[in-house]
């Protein structure tokens, strides 16, 4: 999932230097069973040696900077004397931005550094994720996120000064013919002006940062370090060392055993700290809290919100949709349950693959094909970019090597071509992500091509919208292909999972993170009784009578991180429903693909809900996600008549 904020500069880059890169991660769990199919790479073959990977399979990272001492003489430039304040030209507009002219002046030379910034900070991340090991690309990513920190320093009286403007002072901005490029940039930062305070009161805000950010970090702390879960055991009694990251491989295992007791040791291992972990949600609640208060929103959800133009409604219209759908929640684990033979269904059998031994194994370059065919339907151009940038441009890092960083994401500045990262091993959960970061890579490509700097990154609202979209057509494709039922009953099982994981699960999760707020706003304190309590109603209301409940469940809250974001997992519902209903639009009408890709142009130059309403899709409705869950019901009637 590529995270952007399209609202302004520095939080864009405080993202980038959180992850390392605008990634494509994943939630808790990827709905995809594709680590079932049997992979190329053979396991006892070590990851090679950056210099062993041919060229032509590495990123063009010279395409930007042709070699590291052009991207160091660039550093020094922008850098300058390399002595406090480093930018003091921009230091020298303070407490005039009233004058429109001195602000066009202004944000001319404030985006331009902004974007030389950006471009040195991606080629830096970029290498370092080539070798996590380099000390050389170690030190030149700490230089340039040592600088961009600087820069944060030296501008954090920006917005302030813009939201303390007299109210005739800021509509003279907007209409100013020379800040006429920044009238949208404006309104968006005029938006927070009725819930902004005093200059003082602002920079108390400001210092509070660190401090109410604690129990995030806290929760990182104990979650990626300090947790240890005794190890999960298979059928034949052999031990597995059990984390975070091997829990979903095991949950997808064939082998029952192996998955029920990765599910009970894992949540065993939350359950021993879970009054501290009930401390620290109740703490990062109790932040949000502060802050909706601090700034006179009516709830938390609402401050979340506001900053994109994202109704209250929109969060409420989809948590009453999925509910008034729950049965075809229940009607699916009732037939996983009848088609894998159980007598009793529980949370652990839930991504264990229908269909097994499906074997869909692609060389990279059968992947490359198969992904420029799935998205003929956006057109010949649209097509033919993608060809050039998969296969000649160099778009793509592909295969592992010692050191490289793990994963996939889609990444690049308006300087660059998109660059993904990806480990790929042949596995047509490999091709997937190939298509998804693809969605990502092209969306970017098509926003920096047509809008202005200031404009060309997304919001996190639509960006799941492009990846999700190129997976759907990628499915449509590979279900035309397929060559016998079993392999069309395993396509059609992906999708339909792909929607209980994003849809019903997230939107699961999105009605117990409001619950939270909501418990928090009538004071009412967190206990682990009481959270276990809710959560495990909401699992109920969501997957039915047939679903055995098992105690280790009632604790499944503390382990997902998402809820240490700030009203983030709906998203996730929201982005594929609309991907849904997009994809089903452009494949009956070239006038909807045409609004469709010129969606993907838009880049952040409108809010999103604008954005989406424009290419066709209302989330202030009901619609998108309706028809998503009339797909899911669609699916699995076709499942069943193959099965």
């Amino acid at each position: 999932m590529t995270r952007f904020n399209a609202n302004k500069f520095s939080k864009r880059m405080i993202q980038l230097l959180m992850m390392g890169g605008v990634s494509s991660g994943v939630l808790a769990e990827n709905p995809s069973n594709s680590m079932n199919i049997n992979i190329l790479k053979k396991e006892a073959e070590m990851p090679k040696t950056r210099d062993e990977i041919p060229e032509k399979d590495r990123w063009n990272v010279g395409a930007f900077y042709t070699n590291p001492d052009a991207w160091k003489r660039e550093l020094s430039e922008v850098q300058g004397a390399r002595q406090t304040p480093y930018f003091p030209q921009l230091k020298s507009y303070q407490g005039k931005l009233k004058d429109p002219v001195v602000a066009a002046q202004f944000f001319d030379h404030y985006f331009s550094v902004n974007r030389k910034l950006e471009k040195l900070y991606v080629y830096a991340h970029l290498r370092l994720d080539e070798d996590l090991g380099n000390d050389t690309f170690k030190r030149d990513f700490g230089l340039i996120s040592t600088l961009i920190h600087a820069f944060q320093q030296e501008v954090s009286w920006v917005e302030p000064e813009i939201l303390a403007l007299q109210d005739e002072e800021y509509h003279s901005l907007l209409e100013a013919s020379s800040l006429k490029q920044y009238r949208f940039y404006l309104e968006k930062l005029g938006r927070m002006r009725p819930h902004t305070l005093s200059p003082e009161m602002e920079e108390l805000l400001a210092l509070s940062g660190n401090a109410l950010d604690g129990s995030r970090k806290a929760f990182g702390a104990l979650n990626n370090a300090d947790l240890s879960f005794a190890p999960a055991v298979d059928s034949k009694g052999v031990n597995h060392p059990l984390s975070n990251g091997s829990y979903l491989t095991y949950l997808r295992s064939s082998d029952r055993e192996l998955r029920r007791t990765a599910f009970q040791n894992l949540h065993k291992g939350y359950e021993a700290h879970t009054n501290t972990l009930c401390e620290l949600m109740q703490g990062h609640v109790q932040t949000h809290l502060f802050i909706a208060k601090a700034r006179k929103f009516n709830t938390c959800l609402e401050a979340s919100l506001f900053p994109l133009a994202v109704d209250s409604s929109v969060y409420t219209n989809l948590i009453a949709t999925v509910r008034k759908n729950l049965p075809l929640m229940h009607e699916y684990i009732a037939f996983r349950k009848k088609q894998m033979g159980l007598k009793e269904i529980h949370t652990y059998d839930l991504y264990a693959p229908l269909v097994s031994e499906v074997k869909m194994e692609m060389s990279y370059p059968e992947a490359c094909e198969v992904v420029v065919a799935s998205v003929a339907p956006l057109g010949k151009e649209y097509q033919q970019v993608l060809r050039k940038g998969l296969t000649q441009d160099r778009w793509v890092d592909v295969f592992e090597n010692h050191r490289k960083r793990s994963g996939a994401y889609s990444s690049g500045c308006y300087d660059s071509m998109p660059y993904i990262l990806m480990n790929f091993h042949g596995n047509f959960g490999d091709v997937q992500t190939l298509a998804h970061e693809a969605g990502h890579s092209m969306h970017s490509y098509l926003s920096r091509q047509t809008q202005p700097y200031i404009y060309a990154d997304y919001s996190i609202f639509v960006a799941e919208v492009a990846s999700t979209f190129n997976e759907l057509l990628l499915l449509n494709l590979m279900k035309e292909k397929a060559k016998d039922k079993k392999e069309l009953a395993y396509l059609i099982n992906d999708e339909l999972e792909r929607i209980r994981a994003t849809i019903f699960r997230q939107t699961l999760f999105a009605e117990f993170e409001l619950q939270m707020h909501k418990w928090a706003e009538e004071g009412t304190p967190f206990t682990p009784a009481l959270l276990k309590q809710k959560y495990l109603e909401l699992n109920r209301d969501y997957y039915g009578p047939d679903l055995a409940y098992d105690p280790e469940l009632e604790i499944e809250w503390a382990r997902i991180p998402h809820f240490y974001s700030n009203f983030y997992v709906y998203q996730y519902a929201t982005g594929l429903s609309a991907a849904m209903a997009l994809n089903q639009k452009a494949l009956a009408s070239t006038e909807a693909r045409d609004r469709y890709i010129e969606f993907l142009s838009s880049g952040g130059s409108d809010y999103p809900i604008h954005l989406l309403q424009k290419a066709g899709v209302d989330m202030t409705s009901s619609e998108p996600v309706d028809a998503a869950l009339k797909r899911f019901k669609d699916l699995l009637d076709q499942l069943r008549a193959i099965l």
